[in-house]
């Protein structure tokens, strides 16, 4: 797969990478979601040092990543007892 080279700035710097071209609009979403993060917490708290903002935007996204790990857990239970449900369903209907 051919990678691109690209520049992220995020909190007024630039980070050099090399992505996949079908990762590079995730990627470039991200750095921009960062930063939106970033001016919101700065323009909420009134914060500017760049290591208490990326740290609470670090502390919102893993807040988030957990709250849909569990929310697909839950799913995927769900889904799961109704296929054994459908699954004793047929069992049922072929004896």
């Amino acid at each position: 797969m051919e990678e691109l080279s690209i520049k992220i700035r995020i909190a007024d710097r630039e980070y050099p990478m090399k992505v996949r071209k079908d990762e590079e609009e995730r990627v470039r979403a991200a750095g921009k979601w960062i930063n939106e993060k970033l001016k919101l917490y700065r323009e909420q708290y009134g914060l500017e040092d760049h290591q208490d903002l990326l740290a609470m935007v670090a502390f919102d996204s893993t807040v988030q990543k957990i709250q849909h790990e569990e929310s697909r857990q839950g799913v995927d239970q769900s889904v799961s007892e109704k296929i054994n449900h459908l699954n004793n369903l047929v069992a049922q209907a072929l004896s």
